[in-house]
């Protein structure tokens, strides 16, 4: 077994849920049942979902749950197809939403994932192996502009225009090394120094390998139908671009004008949202953590 993940938000999380015992509570991001475990914990006649794209992960938290207590189904399926993963098995309505979003420790720690720009491995990135689009397609067969466009609209990096030319320039690229040298020999050395650059590149061909946005967005589209009456969806976000697209789905159920979030207006509000970050304490125990943000989204009627 990869090493552990450490869950980021933990307490907060579980908090937050307000989990009751006979509840439906759903896990879109299983990843090792960091947070599944301690929810399951909690049910007695509740019933909890667990998705996850990564079949490796479902067989291991598989067996983590199976010792708390039988009350969960695992799915193996993007989160993006919620309601309808639901509907399959008989639920319309559920109390509590979970997506811890992004790639897990053991998936960073696995080289064979090639998720990971500080360990050489292959360029492959897929958070579901079934799929077919791996990095490497993107690295190697995508045009100058298209990687360039990637790279602007999932990251925001600097000096992409440069990298994706050099990238084109240097094929074929067959791993996370190469790809490192070419990414560093393209930018200026003050940056370089300053800042890995490859850690917004990687991290934004790993969103277009997995359709990472879209398919959040594809999410935050059926919540409000499905959640019950003070049911909760928490998203745990790394990084400003999750962040930005949770941020203007709780306004648009807000304000159904966009003009409205500007007016002094008394409209009275159906959904109720609060903003957590981790402590001191956590981010010294888990350096995962210190970009992270949690949303608490309540439905109020």
């Amino acid at each position: 077994m990869i090493e552990k993940h450490i869950p980021v938000l933990l307490s907060e999380v579980v908090e937050q849920l307000k989990i009751k015992e006979n509840g439906i509570y759903v896990d879109l991001t299983l990843g090792r049942a960091g947070h599944s475990k301690e929810i399951l914990k909690k049910l007695t006649t509740g019933k909890l979902i667990c998705f996850d794209k990564d079949n490796q992960a479902l067989l291991e938290s598989n067996e983590i749950l199976k010792n708390i207590n039988s009350n969960f189904t695992l799915i193996h399926s993007d989160f993006r197809y919620l309601s309808n993963e639901l509907k399959k098995l008989g639920i319309t309505k559920v109390d509590g939403i979970l997506a811890d979003l992004g790639v897990s420790s053991p998936q960073l720690d696995d080289k064979s994932r090639g998720f990971s720009y500080s360990q050489n491995s292959p360029l492959d990135m897929r958070m579901d192996l079934s799929n077919s689009l791996t990095a490497s397609e993107v690295i190697n067969t995508f045009s100058e502009d298209e990687i360039e466009k990637i790279l602007i609209e999932n990251a925001d990096v600097k000096f992409a225009k440069q990298v994706a030319k050099a990238i084109v320039k240097a094929r074929p690229i067959n791993d996370s090394f190469s790809l490192n040298e070419i990414i560093k020999n393209a930018l200026p050395a003050k940056i370089v120094r300053e800042k890995n650059p490859s850690k917004a590149i990687f991290q934004a061909l790993r969103i277009k390998v997995n359709d990472e946005l879209n398919a959040l967005a594809d999410l935050l589209s059926q919540v409000a139908n499905v959640l019950n009456k003070d049911g909760k969806l928490l998203v745990i976000t790394f990084h400003s671009k999750e962040d930005a697209i949770v941020k203007k789905y709780f306004q648009k159920l807000n304000y159904k004008d966009p003009k409205l979030n500007r007016l002094p207006v008394n409209e009275t509000k159906m959904w109720h949202q609060k903003i957590i970050y981790p402590t001191d304490k956590e981010i010294e125990q888990n350096r995962r953590s210190r970009s992270a943000k949690l949303r608490v989204i309540t439905k109020l009627e």
